[in-house]
């Protein structure tokens, strides 16, 4: 399984915005390269760095980005639109929205070592759909562990609207599809879907 391995903090410095959810990640400011204040940056330029901050903030890589675009452009939906709530609707990324992980990484690796249940059901693809209504659980076992005791209960930051959390239970349910204003990503879409529309 392919998994994206760069440096987390690094790259979010690169791109301008904490992709990786830590709040340590934009604190170290990288004096070695100068700053680009006054440097031209081309439209291409720009229209890349959207994409890869997609890319970044879903721990995805260029062949599933080509793919939920594809989907995305099939959408009676915006495409950028489509693309992001495609994107926000897998499981690995739900299973960092409601607090099991706290990164993305560990999300997927939640996922795919079988901690996590679907509808009751165990599910080891992190790239999985989950639909509306869909419930989202941790594993009986898997609830003892202190980690992810302490990542369930004490994260209240990683409330979204779309998601409706049993803290009893250590589940939550997709209740309805995002909307676009409430993903909790900086990002410009538009200019994504620009780049792969050439």
């Amino acid at each position: 399984m392919a998994t994206r391995r760069e440096p987390r903090f690094k790259l979010s410095r690169h791109l301008g915005v904490n992709v990786c959810g830590h709040p340590k990640a934009m604190k170290r400011v990288d004096t070695k390269k100068p700053a680009r204040g006054g440097q031209k940056v081309s439209q291409y330029a720009l229209q890349l760095m959207e994409k890869q901050k997609i890319k970044a903030y879903y721990g995805i890589l260029e062949r599933q980005f080509a793919r939920y675009f594809k989907i995305a452009k099939k959408s009676t939906e915006m495409t950028g639109v489509a693309l992001l709530k495609n994107l926000e609707c897998r499981l690995d990324n739900l299973v960092y929205r409601i607090g099991f992980a706290r990164s993305i990484r560990q999300a997927r690796q939640m996922v795919s070592h079988g901690h996590i249940l679907l509808n009751g059901v165990k599910v080891d693809i992190p790239s999985c759909n989950v639909k509306v209504n869909d419930v989202i659980s941790l594993k009986e076992k898997s609830r003892t562990n202190e980690t992810f005791q302490n990542n369930f209960q004490g994260l209240a930051s990683f409330s979204v609207p779309y998601l409706e959390k049993d803290k009893n239970q250590f589940s939550a349910k997709l209740i309805r599809e995002p909307m676009r204003e409430e993903l909790p990503i900086e990002v410009n879409e538009i200019l994504a879907v620009e780049l792969y529309s050439k």
